[in-house]
């Protein structure tokens, strides 16, 4: 695997908001896995609401401008991410399908903005297929390169998406190639690599939604290499009403033992921002808190959600898998997470995978998975915590011991249930 060996951070300039919407659109799909599918610097709403009505204008004026077509397409997307509204797919689809009519040979920005609509979908497969299509037609194009980027890396195709990555930074070594550059160190678990990589970024950003992004990222390394302190720091470092920075204060008051603090934090985020990972995280704090009809009805409106997104074109069996083995739904976590992993072989659906077999009592099966999902070197606690418990219940102590004492030592607080019951079990185990 190479490892990135040609950064050159010739500029670090800024991106405005036209740059983010032709690189940033799509995000860095699962950049954090905590984190909705939102991904890199985000626009306030206003920006984009304003960027819309200028283009619809100009588009009034001169319907056959493909390319602002092609920009009312991108901010239609980047409006769903901001409002976790995926209804709002379907405006970005046809405004992107329509400038490719009216241009359909030269028009590497609508094919990368077709890219970057699959992506936000999770139809990883097309969305690397409409970038290589871009790339034909402009073998220069940054957009594509950071669409192929993001989908090579969720079909668990480690090298191609290194690759895309470099020739990123190489055409533009901007924020956004610094993003996925760093988070492609840390899938490989090199984690002072990427945290190097987004102090970088940070140190360039001016604009406060470019801070508030890459303050989250520096906060999400911290947090899940079980720095509290320095996870804490980064996320309360500016007031920025990033929602991603809200999740991380109320994750930390919560590992602090603020539960009520936390609580309420995540009460406030999943009513502005209601993804199923948030709607996840609040459920099982409620469950610490001894209120588990409430962690029920979060788990019901998860499961809402996931299908709102599904019904609008969206594919995402890790979150449907997650959601029924949180409602105890054990075989149809099972055969979400196989479908899954039969259109993607990501690190994160291989450790599903290992889990829901685990829960139907394939824990054979099971351990080839979780060893799969830590076979690129990331250092993530649930994976390891994940591996243990497959493997108490194969009867091998030892190995159980060993990695489930390593989930604690990447992060204690990985997860509000997980962690005490990894805790529990490594204790009674006893010593070796």
């Amino acid at each position: 695997m190479r490892r990135l060996p040609r950064i050159r951070l010739r500029s670090l300039a800024v991106l405005g908001l036209a740059t983010v919407l032709l690189l940033g659109v799509g995000g860095v799909v699962g950049l954090r896995s905590s984190a909705p599918a939102t991904g890199e610097v985000v626009p306030p709403v206003d920006r984009l609401a304003a960027t819309i009505d200028r283009t619809q204008e100009q588009l009034r004026r001169v319907p056959g401008d493909h390319g602002s077509w092609a920009t009312l397409g991108l901010a239609y997307l980047e409006q769903a991410r901001v409002t976790a509204d995926p209804t709002i797919f379907a405006k970005a689809d046809g405004a992107l399908r329509r400038s490719l009519a009216v241009r359909p040979d030269d028009n590497s920005a609508a094919m990368a903005g077709l890219g970057a609509l699959a992506n936000a979908r999770h139809d990883f497969t097309t969305a690397a297929d409409r970038a290589r299509k871009a790339l034909r037609v402009n073998p220069y194009s940054a957009e594509a390169y950071a669409v192929l980027a993001d989908a090579e890396t969720q079909l668990g195709h480690p090298e191609a998406a290194t690759d895309a990555v470099q020739h990123l930074l190489d055409l533009r070594p901007g924020l956004t190639a610094l993003a996925r550059a760093s988070y492609d160190h840390e899938q490989h678990g090199r984690t002072a690599e990427a945290t190097g990589l987004m102090r970088q970024a940070l140190e360039a950003a001016f604009d406060p939604a470019d801070v508030a992004f890459c303050r989250y990222q520096l906060g999400e390394l911290a947090w899940h290499s079980g720095d509290l302190a320095g996870a804490e720091r980064e996320y309360t470092a500016t007031d920025s009403g990033y929602l991603p920075l809200r999740q991380g204060r109320a994750k930390v008051a919560a590992a602090q033992g603020r539960l009520d603090e936390a609580l309420a934090g995540y009460a406030e985020l999943t009513s502005r921002s209601p993804s199923p990972g948030y709607l996840l995280e609040y459920a099982e704090l409620l469950e610490v808190a001894g209120r588990g009809a409430e962690a029920e009805a979060q788990r019901a409106l998860a499961d809402a959600t996931h299908r709102l997104f599904t019904d609008n074109g969206g594919a995402d069996g890790l979150a449907g898998a997650a959601i029924a083995l949180a409602r105890s739904r054990p075989a149809e976590a099972l055969a979400m997470a196989q479908r899954e992993w039969q259109r993607r072989q990501f690190a994160e659906v291989a450790d599903m995978l290992g889990w829901a077999l685990h829960a139907n009592g394939k824990h054979a099966e099971a351990l080839r998975y979780a060893r799969r999902a830590e076979s690129l070197g990331a250092r993530d606690a649930r994976y390891a915590y994940h591996l243990g418990m497959i493997e108490l219940a194969l009867g091998d102590r030892a190995a159980a011991r060993r990695d489930l004492a390593r989930a604690l030592d990447i992060n204690p607080y990985f997860s509000p249930l997980d962690a005490p019951a990894a805790a529990r079990t490594l204790a009674g185990l006893g010593k070796p």
